[in-house]
């Protein structure tokens, strides 16, 4: 059975079957959340361990259903309510372990070949863990992770912190200590009304002075001046999501200001589409705006943001694009080695990824076609 197969039934139902070329494709992935993708039987295995008795049910099959169902409401909040579950049953070392291993198997098994995941330290402390000690358990679990898919994966973490608390300095100076073990950098991420990105600019600035990498959660819920702030004011690398930057776009195609900088500095937008339907920033695959973005000239990348909640893979989400613009491997590629290029890895690192995996990759697929 292939991974994308193993899906909630709802999503399973919603979902077109995914062409064979499209799960053979060397994929990458920047913006995936490791609290957002466990697998169902996980969280029930994982509840029963620790106690958790606020589960919907324990059936895994409708577990998934109900996940999937209480996402799709179009409100990005409502969106969030699901991880209440997730972080509940992730506050030992040995569930963050199974968790982030898990995750590592599950992309590469999906073909993606590098992956960036990212989660929140601070939700992982009910159980007694100390910030670095949480960590410590999802680096181990990635490394694990890649083991057991026989090096078919490289995953790096991107620590979170989160916009309606006042530990985002916390976790930048977490970031910076464990950079050299696995972490690749930070975010920012939560609630987007009300909690704008530059309320946690010390935390930015400790990241700058330090050289470390990070991205930013904008232009989702909230339209371009989210997008600006976090450019302009943070400076953030890249951004999560951003598909609301096309509010700096007219009707005609012309770029306003704002829109042409991203667009001009190769800022990467970590668009993805059937989270972004779930939660308003999009009304369905055919309009969503990532083909608006690509024929404009932006960085676009592709992505699943949260595999679990949103009932998707990365196969998934090329076979929606493919069905909705007609895209074919050259595009695919195109987006695959815009994401290695953006990643938070060293240059050489990125080459050898780009020349030795997802090139070759997609030559050979293209001419099994």
């Amino acid at each position: 059975m292939h991974l994308s197969d193993n899906l909630p039934a709802s999503a399973a139902a919603a979902a077109p079957a995914v062409a064979e070329w499209v799960r053979r494709a060397p994929k990458a992935v920047l913006h995936d959340h490791l609290d957002g993708g466990l697998r169902p039987e996980t969280i029930i295995e994982l509840a029963r361990e620790c106690g958790y008795t606020g589960l919907p049910t324990e059936d895994p099959a409708a577990l998934g259903v109900w996940f999937r169902d209480a996402a799709d409401s179009g409100s990005l909040e409502r969106y969030l309510e699901t991880f209440a579950h997730t972080c509940a049953v992730m506050q030992s070392r040995e569930a963050l372990f199974r968790v982030a291993a898990e995750c590592a198997e599950d992309l590469a098994a999906d073909g993606v070949v590098y992956a960036e995941v990212r989660y929140a330290p601070e939700q992982h402390l009910a159980g007694g863990l100390t910030l670095d000690e949480v960590v410590t358990a999802v680096n181990e679990g990635f490394r694990e992770g890649e083991r057991r898919a026989g090096g078919r994966i490289v995953v790096g973490a991107l620590l979170t912190g989160m916009r309606h608390t006042d530990r985002s300095l916390e976790i930048a100076e977490l970031t910076v200590a464990h950079r050299a073990s696995g972490v690749a950098g930070f975010d920012i991420a939560g609630g987007e009304i009300g909690n704008p990105p530059a309320r946690h600019l010390p935390a930015f600035q400790h990241l700058k002075r330090h050289n470390c990498h990070f991205t930013i959660h904008a232009g989702e819920a909230v339209g371009a001046e989210s997008v600006h702030e976090a450019v302009q004011v943070c400076g953030a690398e890249r951004i999560g999501h951003g598909v609301r930057i096309t509010d700096d776009i007219a009707e005609d195609g012309t770029l306003g200001h704002l829109a042409a900088y991203v667009r001009d500095n190769r800022i990467a937008l970590e668009v993805c589409p059937t989270s972004n339907l779930q939660t308003g920033a999009a009304k369905d695959y055919a309009s969503h705006p990532i083909d608006l973005l690509r024929r404009a000239g932006f960085r676009v990348t592709l992505n699943t943001d949260n595999r679990l909640v949103s009932g998707t893979t990365m196969s998934r989400e090329f076979q929606h694009m493919a069905d909705a613009f007609g895209y074919g491997p050259e595009v695919f590629e195109e987006f695959t080695v815009a994401a290695v290029e953006a990643a938070f890895l060293p240059l050489p690192e990125r080459r050898r990824i780009i020349d030795e995996v997802i090139r070759p990759g997609y030559a050979a697929l293209t001419a099994s076609r």
